[in-house]
């Protein structure tokens, strides 16, 4: 019986912490695929990690285990930057670490300046460390960027929210005198709003949500204005959910499963992102089946355009099987359950991105289970399948 079903797993606290694998992990796969090592169903490992190649997010992923796990199967959380074709032949400002300029290349974009190519070019921009100001001058670049990608956190905060926020000041030309602030400034692509994530420490750690969070600071105290993205990708944006069911749906036509994919289960550990997500997404999904455009977002300029443009997708996808994506949260990552009733105070808490409604519910998991077994137990169960 071919499956009508796909998983979406998250990476961090589901099936690793940091470099070591959750025990529960191996034995959810095992279930998962046959006596040959091939999966029995289709699965996407959907990661707001950034940092890293897809082909070594795979590689990292068979190890871990025990399977051969393939690039096409890896989302990371700049992944769906491909479907931006419009921006792939300018001049972009690439920020964050690890192979920020191959991952753009990757991507598509033909033309992206490093962060730290930016600073060679303008050596007067970066003057907080004492150490690295400049001991020689370099002529400046002559090149206008035409656009910012944030790919994730980078290592020196303070260079990059400086040389960023000069970009956008200066319209692309941060050599240029600042005469009027330019808005709207130039087109944003952020990646990974996690405002925190779990690895080895017993507390969770910043991530670029943070990061994001000191810009969008810096952007309005100084302009007096918001700061605009052209785009908002990696959980909980309903484009890389999207993303994700087009890849479920490539591997189901690959391995010549004929039924169509009816369901998705997306297991994840954090309720600001995984849970939001494929809640959010999930009412994508029911709204397009309802022909109905709104599905939970804040009617904000920032949030409504590039988002939105998912559900018109989805309502004139007259081939689209999938009706539903059942969050499942899993207690080994930043989830952790508590016997005691939540504070009031911790219940109005938001952790998500600003362009991004606080509703309660969509933070509300379907299913919470001990780990990743259970949860593939689960949906086996749901789909009366062994």
């Amino acid at each position: 019986q071919p499956p009508a079903f796909g998983f979406l797993f998250d990476v961090d606290g589901v099936l690793v912490r940091g470099s070591q694998p959750v025990p529960a992990a191996r034995r959810a796969f095992q279930r998962l695929a046959d006596g040959g090592g091939r999966l029995r169903v289709p699965v996407v490992f959907l990661t707001n990690a950034g940092n890293c190649l897809r082909s070594d997010k795979a590689r990292e992923l068979s190890q871990a285990l025990g399977l051969q796990v393939s690039p096409e199967q890896v989302i990371l959380s700049h992944s769906p930057l491909q479907l931006f074709s419009q921006f792939h032949q300018r001049y972009m400002l690439v920020a964050g670490q690890g192979p920020v300029v191959e991952n753009a290349h990757n991507l598509g974009f033909k033309h992206v300046v490093t962060i730290e190519a930016l600073r060679k070019a303008y050596p007067l921009l970066d003057m907080v460390d004492l150490s690295r100001r400049p001991k020689e001058l370099f002529p400046n670049s002559s090149q206008n960027l035409a656009g910012v990608i944030l790919f994730g956190e980078p290592v020196r905060w303070e260079t990059s929210l400086q040389l960023i926020a000069d970009v956008l000041l200066s319209n692309g030309n941060p050599g240029a005198e600042l005469q009027d602030v330019p808005y709207p400034h130039l087109p944003i692509l952020a990646c990974n709003m996690d405002l925190l994530w779990m690895a080895e420490a017993k507390m969770p750690r910043f991530g670029h949500g943070t990061f994001l969070l000191c810009l969008e600071s810096i952007y309005k105290k100084v302009t007096g204005k918001e700061l605009k993205y052209e785009a908002l990708i990696g959980k909980p944006s309903p484009i890389t959910y999207r993303y994700a069911q087009y890849l479920i749906q490539q591997q189901a036509e690959k391995q010549g499963w004929k039924a169509p994919i009816r369901r998705l289960y997306a297991v994840g550990d954090n309720p600001m992102s995984d849970i939001y997500g494929a809640n959010l997404y999930n009412n994508y999904l029911k709204s397009a089946q309802q022909n109905q455009v709104q599905a939970g977002l804040k009617r904000s300029p920032q949030a409504a355009s590039p988002q939105a443009e998912v559900s018109l997708e989805l309502r004139n996808d007259c081939n689209n099987s999938v009706e539903s994506c059942e969050s499942i949260l899993v207690c080994t990552g930043v989830y952790r359950p508590d016997g005691a009733a939540p504070k009031e105070t911790e219940e109005t808490v938001f952790h998500g991105h600003r362009d991004f409604c606080f509703d309660p519910s969509l933070v509300q998991a379907c299913h919470i289970v001990q780990d990743v077994e259970d949860a593939v137990q689960l949906a086996f169960k749901k789909e009366n399948w062994s």
